[in-house]
């Protein structure tokens, strides 16, 4: 019994170093960018030494991998809260649209690296984003499940797809904001949700 005490407290407290370290990331990685952080800067920060950023998460790199997944986990996380706050499916993709195109336009890390080293979003989200976006893909089926149960939704076996769809569309515009069609409030991105993501979604 004290063996498995001791081992549970030692899990506890790597999860808070590791904790410590990402939120010390976040936070240079939002005031100066990625490309002027260096691992010194993320473990003062962190209240760590240089051996143990490496040792707990990696390169800056891996830094910038494991922040961003956890972002990512987290607001998939509050999505997979929604579908019982609705009782239609249009306000369901629209709410879960808006939520997350905001959260990523007033995100500060992505802020700052959209403004200095958009670049270095490009290949986080393209060429070295195919475990990120899957994630976000399978979270996104998994929330329509859960609106097929919740009754908002016609159960099929596409839904995979149907997801996949609609995180292209926000995947592209966090990578190009910028169109034709004005999407900058609330109630714009909602519109362009009914209109177009709602019949994708229900097939």
């Amino acid at each position: 019994m004290k063996t498995a005490s001791k081992a549970a407290l030692s899990r506890d407290d790597a999860d808070d170093l590791e904790t410590r370290i990402l939120d010390a990331a976040l936070v240079q990685f939002a005031k100066v960018g990625v490309k002027k952080t260096t691992i010194e800067d993320v473990a003062r920060q962190a209240g760590v030494d240089r051996v143990t950023v490496y040792r707990r998460v990696g390169s800056r790199d891996d830094l910038v991998q494991a922040v961003i997944s956890r972002e990512v986990a987290t607001l998939l996380t509050e999505l997979a809260a929604m579908p019982e706050r609705h009782d239609s499916i249009d306000d369901l993709v629209a709410d879960i649209f808006v939520t997350v195109v905001t959260r990523w336009r007033t995100h500060p890390m992505v802020e700052r690296m959209l403004a200095i080293e958009p670049e270095r979003v490009i290949m986080k989200l393209t060429v070295d984003g195919a475990t990120t976006f899957a994630m976000c893909v399978t979270a996104t089926a998994t929330t329509l499940e859960r609106a097929v149960q919740c009754g908002l939704l016609a159960d099929s076996d596409d839904l995979m797809t149907r997801a996949e769809i609609v995180c292209r569309v926000v995947h592209s515009l966090i990578l190009a904001p910028h169109g034709t069609t004005p999407l900058r409030s609330d109630s714009e991105l909602a519109e362009f949700a009914r209109r177009y993501l709602v019949p994708v979604v229900r097939g």
